[in-house]
């Protein structure tokens, strides 16, 4: 998986922890500012958190994980010549889908704003932050820094909204929903960020209700007045708006209900536990090279397989394999030793700081591989085809060691690419961590397919 794409996983998990914990436990109180706070830190974190990463004390066996390359693909005509080519890898794709996202979310964000600031320079007049204007479709809102108002309202209620639109002025409620919209652009397809900016638009109305009522209006006529105006909609997602119909209930809740104590706010304490775990589910840890008992076949690159070794070599020559050749299965092997802790610490790493460098990068691997590798006569005979992964170690010199197969199709097939990965040339340069040389697993998938 490309650190990109594992950068963007990791933040969608940190956003949906935070939001667990706010929803669970800190949602129902009027600590109204200490919700404010821990909402715009929990999705500022989501963007730092998934650059830290734990390194275990001991290793895991993940052994479909590692640094995934992109399919090659080998096709080739029963009765000539084939050819060879590379496929996208699924990883490939995903990353192509989040980016149109971000951009398609981006455009409709920056569209909103470029509306704004069109109706701000028509209608403004110099030093006045309200502008009133007639046919809108909310009672009023505000953005950068002007209350927006409908010249419809009556004199004594569009007092009383103004103010109420100049508590969300007074406490730069606006930045937070800038903010809101860039996260969501980069979040667009987590659920969890849209109910974020749900709930920060909540605390916003209840922090502008409660100043209101604070400085002296009547709650029952500040109520009589949200419900008159709980029809009309809203005109911009980016903006406040004092009469969203989908918060009326809750602020009129919200209102009423007895002001919580400080000893609520121990109550985010909670989050803690929770970063925990995630960052633990994403920590760096080695793999063992040994899969202790793993139901995978592995064909190791020094060691045995169904096959007897005369008939590995003629495969990894590209020559026929006689059906008398191929010798019954041997017995299950013993079981493995156990791992020392020196095996431990040498083992390689599915996730690092810096991947190894190969002379010219991931798709000159590729390209090598696609270059040398051949479709065993005998299997195109049989018509035999199939996708064999192959995982191999980049050790802290740049070589490469401990080839294996994690999904064969053939003997054939399979020994044709260890084979060809074994003839692999070292690395320019070594994975790392806190910059020491460490080895680091690749996992690399061949495709052959007969036309």
């Amino acid at each position: 998986m490309s650190p990109a794409l594992l950068y963007i996983i990791k933040a969608a998990f940190y956003i949906a922890a935070f939001y667990l914990v706010y929803s669970l436990f800190l949602s129902r109180d009027t600590q109204y500012a200490r919700n404010r706070t821990f909402i715009l830190v929990s999705v500022a974190a989501s963007l730092v958190l998934p650059s830290i990463t734990i390194q275990t004390g001991n290793p895991v066996n993940f052994p479909l994980f590692g640094r995934t390359l992109n399919e090659v693909l080998i096709t080739v005509d029963r009765s000539r010549t084939g050819r060879i080519m590379t496929g996208l890898s699924i990883y490939q794709v995903l990353l192509l889908l989040y980016v149109i996202g971000v951009v398609l979310t981006a455009l409709k964000m920056i569209f909103e704003f470029r509306g704004l600031l069109k109706i701000i320079a028509k209608s403004k007049s110099k030093g006045n932050r309200l502008i009133t204007l007639s046919g809108l479709r909310t009672t009023a809102f505000t953005a950068f820094g002007h209350i927006f108002i409908n010249d419809s309202l009556p004199p004594e209620v569009a007092g009383e909204v103004m103010r109420h639109e100049q508590n969300h002025l007074d406490k730069n409620h606006f930045f937070d929903i800038i903010l809101m919209q860039f996260i969501k652009a980069l979040q667009w397809f987590n659920p969890f960020i849209y109910m974020f900016d749900k709930a920060l638009r909540e605390v916003h109305e209840y922090q502008a209700d409660e100043k209101c009522i604070n400085t002296g209006t009547p709650v029952s006529s500040y109520q009589r007045l949200l419900l008159n105006q709980v029809l009309e909609t809203r005109l911009f997602s980016i903006s406040n708006s004092f009469s969203n119909p989908t918060l009326v209930k809750k602020r009129m809740i919200m209102m009423t209900k007895e002001r919580s104590g400080l000893l609520a706010n121990l109550k985010i304490l909670m989050v803690l536990p929770v970063v925990a775990v995630v960052m633990l589910a994403f920590s760096s840890c080695g793999e063992k090279a040994k899969t202790n008992g793993s139901k995978k076949t592995e064909i190791q690159s020094t060691g045995t397989s169904a096959q007897p070794a005369d008939s590995v070599n003629k495969a990894k020559t590209g020559e026929a394999v006689p059906a008398g050749d191929v010798a019954p299965p041997p017995p299950p092997p013993p079981p493995p030793p156990p791992v020392s802790k020196a095996d431990t610490a040498n083992a390689p790493f599915v996730m690092v700081d810096v991947m190894p460098e190969f002379p010219g990068g991931d798709q000159g691997l590729m390209a090598l591989v696609a270059k040398n590798t051949r479709y065993p006569e005998e299997a195109k005979k049989n018509g035999i085809t199939g996708k064999v992964i192959v995982r191999f170690a980049v050790e802290t010199d740049g070589s490469i060691d401990k080839i294996a197969i994690l999904k064969g199709v053939d003997p054939l097939l399979d020994a044709e690419a260890i084979r060809v990965v074994g003839t692999l040339p070292r690395f320019k340069a070594p994975g790392l961590i806190k910059g020491k040389p460490v080895a680091v697993w690749y996992m690399l998938p061949i495709n052959y397919k007969l036309n």
